[in-house]
């Protein structure tokens, strides 16, 4: 998009504000959020602002200040290789999926170097001239390697300050020829580290529920797997809109890998707890096939982030989710119900559940309300 173009996009608000053409031309541009920044606004578009009551419990829910307690930070080493104490990093794992559904990982095995290679990778994709990223420019789910910005673009009322890179890792194997050179390296080392630790935090999972260790795996809870390069450039006015608007995951559970500059809140007891960076350490958060199978014991959290004048913000996501096979149908898991507590969510075949979630897009309701009893 030419420095030219920026002008075309509204910020005002007119009766002459045509919504669904400025959609249009933001995404037939493909060129995402940082083709904004690149054009040099400095009046973010309509589009992307939200409306005063978001902003009402922009800080918090209910008194207007941000929550100054810290989530829990849960040290994996005994759970590791020649660990003798993994049942304390299941009970205290546990104890933080009940009350917080957000806890973050140190210790976890994972070489500090990898972890900043895969930041400056996401980077780098980012960064590339338009031409490189516009090739893969889509909207297409089915697409193993996509880009764009705002996958509910065309769902919700506000569009969100962030672009993003997907790649569909498992379970089929992603050809690393389709993968862009500019990140394939760090990429596909990068999965190989968060697949394996993302399987022992499943078995963590699975003894902290009272399960045999494999029960997760066996049901396919990570068979699936999607890298998510997220890119939040540096916005001019973000007093006026949302990196990422209040969701919870459409997955089991996410790891997530955040650089230094923050952003990232959890909505817990009601206020909105910033997620501090931590050097080394990675986010974990709980998703709503989790709360669904566990029948409502762990806790599918909603949370955000906040836009920055500060940027780019670079996060990588793992998502863990099962297979998408269209006869695979998950429900609370009949060994965690007895008749005090009997089960709150119907069975639900996975691309149902999908189906809702992408249809709906980041509206701020909770996907799971639909198919409760």
């Amino acid at each position: 998009m030419a420095k030219a173009d920026a002008g075309y996009y509204s910020t005002g608000t007119g009766l002459e504000y045509d919504r669904d053409k400025e959609v249009k031309a933001f995404d037939e541009s493909k060129k995402g959020v940082k083709g904004l920044v690149d054009a040099g606004v400095t009046k973010i578009p309509r589009l992307f602002i939200e409306p005063p009551e978001v902003f009402a419990g922009r800080l918090s829910s209910d008194n207007g200040e941000v929550g100054q307690l810290d989530i829990p930070i849960i040290d994996l080493e005994s759970a590791g290789k020649g660990g003798h104490q993994p049942e304390e990093a299941a009970k205290r794992i546990g104890w933080a999926c009940e009350t917080w559904g957000f806890f973050q990982v140190v210790n976890h095995g994972i070489q500090q170097s990898v972890l900043d290679e895969m930041i400056e990778a996401g980077r780098r994709f980012h960064e590339l001239p338009d031409e490189e990223k516009i090739r893969i420019y889509s909207r297409d789910f089915k697409a193993k390697v996509r880009f764009n910005s705002n996958f509910d673009l065309y769902k919700v009322r506000t569009a969100n300050w962030r672009d993003t890179m997907f790649l569909d890792m498992a379970p089929e194997p992603l050809d690393p020829q389709d993968m862009p050179l500019t990140c394939r390296k760090e990429a596909i080392e990068y999965w190989k580290n968060i697949s394996a630790l993302g399987k022992t935090l499943l078995d963590l999972f699975s003894e902290a529920l009272g399960l045999q260790s494999s029960y997760l795996q066996n049901i396919g809870c990570a068979e699936g797997q999607a890298l998510l390069l997220h890119y939040y450039p540096a916005c001019p006015e973000p007093e006026l809109t949302l990196g990422a608007s209040k969701h919870s995951d459409p997955d089991f559970f996410t790891i997530l890998l955040q650089d230094h500059i923050g952003g990232l809140q959890v909505l817990h007891q009601r206020h909105w707890m910033n997620v501090t960076p931590v050097k080394g350490a990675l986010v974990v958060n709980i998703g709503d096939l989790l709360q669904l199978v566990s029948n409502g014991k762990f806790k599918s959290v909603e949370h955000r982030v906040i836009a920055s004048p500060v940027g780019p913000r670079i996060s990588i996501a793992c998502f863990f989710i099962s297979n998408r096979s269209p006869t695979r149908v998950y429900g609370p898991i009949k060994e965690l119900l007895t008749e005090d507590n009997p089960p709150i969510y119907k069975e639900i075949p996975l691309q149902d559940f999908l189906s809702h979630y992408n249809a709906k897009g980041l509206d701020g309701r909770p996907a799971l309300d639909k198919f409760k009893l």
